[in-house]
């Protein structure tokens, strides 16, 4: 065992604060991380305050990692010291259903391990994420950064990014379609780059004017404002996909209208029921799919790393001293950031605790 210092919630009361606690011994399969990043999710927000009703505490929250290893074990052969590594929502799964088999292991039929929060499959301890100094792995759940990327751009690909890309590429976005894309924040800006790399012709939905230009800055070939009926009714039947990056309740009927026939309306952010209803007709009548896409599989994670490095894609990011990680979260869940915060682990190596 080895111990390490982090930033840990201790109730959904508590806030963060550092904390000491141990990683594992490296297993046989385990790569070492020393953390050089870690991008700030909402998802961890949900966490810290239990919003899900599933968190085990102390929680370590962090889930777009990236470092450099600093030792491997015995049977790891695709990493060396010094490499420049990233690790994103799962250390974990079964390793042997029909989703596993097929790298689709967020799909594992047992359910994958999370990176944090998550109970170890070996030896039944939960795991902590990455607002910490170090992290120990199974090297088939850790992925190579390009050299071309930087690496604190880099960390929110791990989940903002492979979130966005691998819906688009499952559902076959190609050049000549048209993409809407449902929300600017994290999630929604990288939709944005990814469609348009992929060739697609980009309009974004939003409720306020004062993100038109914005909008139109990340590469939006159009921008409708989703409260303007009038415009609403020009866009309708004009799109073949939709990437909803929106994370909490919103009517999904005045979208759909803008799909055309076989069109399809993904979501990737609300894990709530749907309210209000969808209207049967919306689909049936055209018939459109309302569908549904969760992060992406080890293979895919490491696709969309090489893909931006290719193409020179990377997440617009704040950099945060973790001592002000409290503060951030507010800040986060006013919108007041453009578009991730990044924590810079040198702040956390400099730090008293």
């Amino acid at each position: 065992m080895s111990e390490t210092r982090g930033y840990a919630a201790q109730s959904p009361e508590s806030g963060l604060a550092p904390i000491n606690f141990e990683r594992r011994e490296l297993r046989t399969d385990d790569v070492a991380i020393e953390i050089d990043y870690c991008g700030v999710c909402h998802t961890d927000i949900h966490f810290v305050q239990n919003d899900w009703g599933m968190t085990s505490y102390p929680v370590v929250p962090g889930h777009e990692i990236v470092g450099r290893v600093t030792a491997v074990g015995g049977e790891v052969t695709g990493f060396k010291v010094g490499d420049r590594v990233g690790v994103g929502c799962m250390v974990d799964s079964c390793r042997h259903c029909h989703a596993c088999e097929d790298g689709l292991e967020q799909y594992c039929r047992e359910g994958p391990v999370l990176t944090y929060n998550g109970q170890d499959r070996h030896d039944g301890s939960i795991t902590f994420g990455g607002y910490s100094e170090s992290v120990v792995v199974s090297d088939r759940f850790v992925v190579r950064v390009p050299d071309a990327l930087d690496m604190a751009a880099a960390a929110p690909l791990l989940c903002a990014g492979i979130t966005t890309y691998s819906p688009l590429v499952h559902y076959g976005v190609k050049p000549g379609h048209k993409v809407g894309v449902v929300g600017m924040g994290g999630l929604g800006h990288m939709g944005i780059k990814f469609a348009k790399a992929l060739g697609a012709e980009v309009t974004v939905f939003t409720r306020s004017e004062n993100k038109v230009a914005e909008a139109k800055r990340q590469g939006a070939d159009r921008v409708i404002i989703s409260t303007d009926d009038d415009q609403m009714a020009d866009a309708a039947g004009a799109l073949d996909y939709i990437l909803d990056t929106v994370p909490v309740q919103h009517d999904l009927n005045p979208y759909l209208q803008t799909l055309t026939y076989d069109g399809t309306h993904i979501l990737v952010g609300l894990l709530e029921p749907v309210e209000p209803p969808v209207e049967g007709g919306q689909l049936v009548m055209q018939r459109r799919v309302l569908a549904g896409s969760l992060i992406g599989g080890m293979p895919e994670t490491q696709e969309v790393l090489d893909f931006c490095a290719e193409h020179g894609i990377t997440c617009e990011v704040e950099m945060l001293d973790i001592a002000k990680i409290n503060q951030a979260y507010e800040r986060v869940k006013r919108g007041d950031v453009k578009y991730r915060f990044v924590i810079d682990m040198a702040t956390l190596k400099g730090s008293a605790g």
